[in-house]
């Protein structure tokens, strides 16, 4: 949330992210999973996902990418140092001890990251405890990690531990079609699925388990964190009504793959039911249609979402 200055409003409920040391370490722009990250800002953009500030993405860094970083995560501060600062109880996430993450600043314009890496982005580290973060590099020009970080944290604990470690990557975008469809769907996983199971083959493919879906909540606090903590455990994907979604994948192809083809769908959907004058499309992929290519492909889909 913005003031009319453009500076950030923290939520109530969540401790001020303000005041992080921003130490002389270089960060390292020339990785790879740095241009990677930077490349799907830009895709993101282009796009029509993010205006204005909307927006934020995250990587959980691979033991490889820390050592390509060398000195930019070098010197872990003691505990208790005034480096560390301390997450809400509820926020805690021992799953992630010691482990890096790069984050998108909070306020920044997802447009211009590439352009400006340092500035744009926060290379944290979790406390061996999980109740803290440190931020390593970035930052440049001052600032805080996105007002998301505790749902970002969150959702890679559980993510972690849903693909046995192999998710990576946590995006949030404000997908246009998806918000439209929220105002005509209610915030439900079965109805959703389906929309988008039946509108495009495709969708039950790529995500056979369904989105899962946030009834409204307000944008940076504990209880939207801890509402998309809960189904990312079952689901890659989940709405957030009136607002966006958030993807999560092993890597940014994925996770950005995924966003695209629910938001792609849900575009579809929308555009179909316009031209029928505003009623269900007759002619949606049926359940019979729907199980003979997850059967063909192997697939298991949600069974609560298929009738």
């Amino acid at each position: 949330m913005q003031q009319p200055d453009g500076s950030l409003v923290p939520s109530p409920d969540v401790p001020s992210l303000r005041g992080a040391v921003r130490p002389a370490a270089p960060f390292p722009r020339d990785a790879p999973f740095v241009r990677a990250f930077a490349r799907v800002c830009s895709d993101g953009f282009a796009q029509g996902w993010h205006e204005a500030n909307g927006g934020n993405l995250s990587y959980r860094l691979t033991s490889d990418d820390v050592a390509e970083c060398g000195d930019s995560l070098a010197g872990e501060p003691p505990e208790g140092d005034p480096a560390w600062h301390a997450l809400p109880p509820e926020a805690r996430v021992p799953g992630l001890a010691g482990q890096f993450l790069l984050i998108s600043r909070a306020g920044c314009h997802m447009r211009s990251v590439a352009d400006d890496l340092p500035g744009s982005c926060a290379l944290v580290q979790v406390a061996r405890d999980g109740g803290a973060w440190r931020l390593a590099c970035g930052l440049s020009h001052g600032g805080r990690p996105s007002s998301e970080l505790p749902t970002h944290l969150l959702a890679h604990a559980v993510r972690l531990r849903a693909s046995a470690g192999a998710d990576r990557v946590v995006y949030h975008a404000h997908c246009p079609s998806v918000i439209a469809l929220s105002t005509l769907l209610p915030a439900d996983e079965r109805a959703w699925t389906r929309v988008l199971w039946r509108c495009m083959t495709e969708c039950v493919i790529v995500f056979p388990e369904g989105v899962g879906v946030v009834p409204w909540k307000v944008p940076g606090s504990l209880d939207i964190a801890r509402a998309s903590a809960g189904l990312l455990a079952t689901h890659r994907a989940v709405v957030w009504t009136q607002h966006g979604m958030f993807a999560t994948g092993q890597d940014f192809d994925a996770a950005f793959g995924l966003m695209h083809t629910i938001e792609k769908a849900a575009s579809l959907y929308l555009t179909a039911r316009a031209a029928n004058g505003g009623a269900e499309p007759p002619f949606l992929v049926s359940d019979e249609q729907l199980r003979a290519v997850c059967a063909s492909l192997g697939v298991e889909p949600n069974p609560a979402c298929v009738d």
